[in-house]
């Protein structure tokens, strides 16, 4: 059996669940928390259902990741002009001493 068959199949069970409920809710009233808890449960597996379909008609294969390019550094050392404003990490700022 297919994907399409079985969420078909899964839909059609949720349309007689729905049904059911709604008979359930006339013989016994809507307005207790059990049966509005049973209402929400059927109202959420149908948008699970329909965000799975919506899922399956995608796609089959996951896609494929891009390679990424690499990046070259050079070995050339940096401009100090770049490091004047920054501390050494953990020894404490060049103009002062540490206590």
């Amino acid at each position: 059996m297919s994907v399409h068959d079985d969420l078909t199949t899964v839909q059609r069970c949720l349309d007689d669940l729905s049904r059911s409920v709604g008979r359930l809710e006339q013989q016994l009233g809507s307005g207790g928390l059990e049966m509005r808890r049973v209402r929400a449960d059927a109202d959420h597996l149908r948008e699970s259902v329909a965000l799975l379909r919506e899922t399956a008609s995608g796609p089959t294969a996951p896609p494929v990741p891009q390679k990424q390019q690499l990046l070259t550094i050079p070995d050339t050392p940096y401009d100090d002009s770049l490091w004047i404003d920054t501390d050494d990490e953990g020894l404490g700022a060049r103009d002062r001493h540490a206590p």
